[in-house]
């Protein structure tokens, strides 16, 4: 047993058996998109595409899961994040991309749960709207503001909050869960199975526009990996990661499919964000709405203040392994990465104040955080392949992973791609800058091809939004 193992193992962290071990999984996956599902999927599709589509993300986010604990055994020195799998198997400047992609969906993903909130205060004090109108921007954006400068006091972590925010999380989905199948109409749930009446969509096209959104709740998905130290058995991990996914997987499943068999596709879609507080409220009554609605805003603060901390590392981390400018690896006297941390709360601003100009700033937000996603997710899976050979199960892993993530930007469309280009060109700035501060040339010949396809993806994006042909 090395020093490290011993250490921990007298620090009683790497005692974690398969149960603890399954809901510490669980408790990484179960987030706030959950909470919109119902009318997410009524807005594309009925039962059948439903069902489709979970067996799809089922077997495609598994498959990603089993590439990241595979890099994690095989790769043990690439510990900087996933972007480090891109840069050990594609080069610097596609590092750099993977590293800033996953950032920059992790401060996109943030805005949607002010949105969430804002949508479910919205209830009960009209002006909220959706979470879209002008003063939900500002009282949000006071918010996201007085959780930096907490932070920046020196509050990285709270006693006791993990286990608030995943009982706030799973007690009302599964309360949910259990009160649909007991109202389950089966009439209803038959009218709603091909997508209800004036549904015209095929079934394929209603497969691909429901996949950004399985993406979204499943987000996380690689940390089951990190989990690897803890457990008391090696072989346990693997078996936490695959209980602990199907039971992730069953609970979505179920809170989406079972919501078409107790109100039609047009009153789903009918429903505000989080759609589960209203169809819980149709079938029990009001305080179907406020349970749900309390779980949603602790869980949602919870999950905010967790993965605004995680954003900021990931800018903290690469710069420190030099892939960021060195002031974004500065800590305050706290030890806190103020300037990552002040970085990350810039853009989510940013991109809060964007939700102002689109008709859905949920959905807008949602799929803007898959999209870029995405890119750190090929890389990764790519470079699995890179590193199978001679490892068959291996290999058919990263393959399948890499076709899902390939499959999963056909799916985005490509005015996601644009608009995530937006957001990589002008990042490039401080790919560029990192690398002077080394004294490197910026970019390769291959790179600076890739640099032009990004630039010429960004002005094509901008054009679209000018022109109305992108709309957000």
């Amino acid at each position: 047993m090395s020093s490290t193992d011993e250490q921990q193992k007298k620090a009683g962290v790497a005692t974690l058996a398969l149960p603890a071990l399954t809901a510490m999984v669980v408790g990484s996956m179960v987030g706030a998109g959950v909470f919109s599902l119902p009318r997410n999927f009524a807005q594309t599709t009925g039962g059948l595409g439903a069902i489709i589509a979970w067996v799809i993300a089922g077997i495609g986010m598994l498959m990603l899961a089993f590439v990241f604990q595979n890099l994690a055994v095989r790769k043990p020195d690439l510990d900087a994040g996933v972007y480090a799998y891109a840069k050990a198997g594609f080069g610097d400047y596609p590092g750099f991309l993977s590293a800033f992609g996953y950032w920059a969906s992790a401060c996109v993903g943030n805005v949607t749960y002010w949105v969430l909130i804002k949508s479910t205060l919205g209830a009960v004090f009209p002006a909220l709207g959706e979470g879209d109108t002008i003063l939900a921007i500002a009282i949000s954006s006071i918010g996201l503001w007085l959780f930096a400068v907490v932070i920046l006091r020196g509050v990285r972590e709270a006693t006791g909050i993990n286990t608030i925010v995943t009982i706030a999380k799973i007690v009302p989905l599964v309360t949910f869960v259990v009160v649909l199948v007991f109202a389950l109409k089966a009439d209803v749930f038959s009218a709603n199975f091909f997508g209800g009446q004036g549904f015209s969509d095929g079934l394929g096209t209603q497969i691909l526009s429901t996949m950004l959104v399985t993406v979204f709740v499943f987000l996380g998905v690689e940390g089951a990996s990190v989990y690897s130290r803890y457990a008391k058995r090696r072989e346990d991990v693997g078996r936490a990661t695959v209980v602990g996914f199907l039971s992730v997987l069953a609970l979505f499943a179920a809170v989406s499919i079972l919501s078409y068999g107790v109100m039609s596709r047009g009153e789903l879609v009918g429903q505000r964000q989080p759609s589960v507080a209203g169809v819980l409220e149709s079938v029990v009554g009001q305080w179907g709405a406020v349970f749900i609605s309390i779980g949603v805003i602790v869980s949602v603060l919870g999950a905010y203040l967790a993965w605004t901390l995680m954003a900021a590392e990931v800018l903290f981390v690469a710069a420190q392994h030099s892939d960021m400018p060195r002031f974004l690896a500065r800590t305050n006297a706290k030890d806190v990465p103020a300037p990552a941390l002040l970085l990350t709360s810039g853009l989510s601003q940013v991109v809060l104040l964007l939700t102002l100009f689109s008709d859905d700033a949920f959905t807008f937000t949602l799929k803007l955080c898959t999209s870029l996603s995405l890119v750190p997710y090929l890389l990764a899976a790519g470079y699995a392949v890179r590193v199978a050979p001679g490892r068959t199960r291996e290999l058919l892993v990263a393959a399948l992973a890499t076709l899902y993530t390939l499959f999963l930007i056909v799916a985005a469309g490509w005015e996601y791609l644009l608009l995530s280009c937006i957001v990589y060109a002008p990042g490039t700035l401080l790919y560029v800058r990192a690398r002077r501060e080394q004294g490197r040339t910026a970019f390769t010949r291959v790179e600076i091809g890739l640099l032009v396809v990004v630039v010429l993806g960004a002005v094509a994006g901008i054009a679209g939004l000018a022109t109305g042909t992108i709309a957000i």
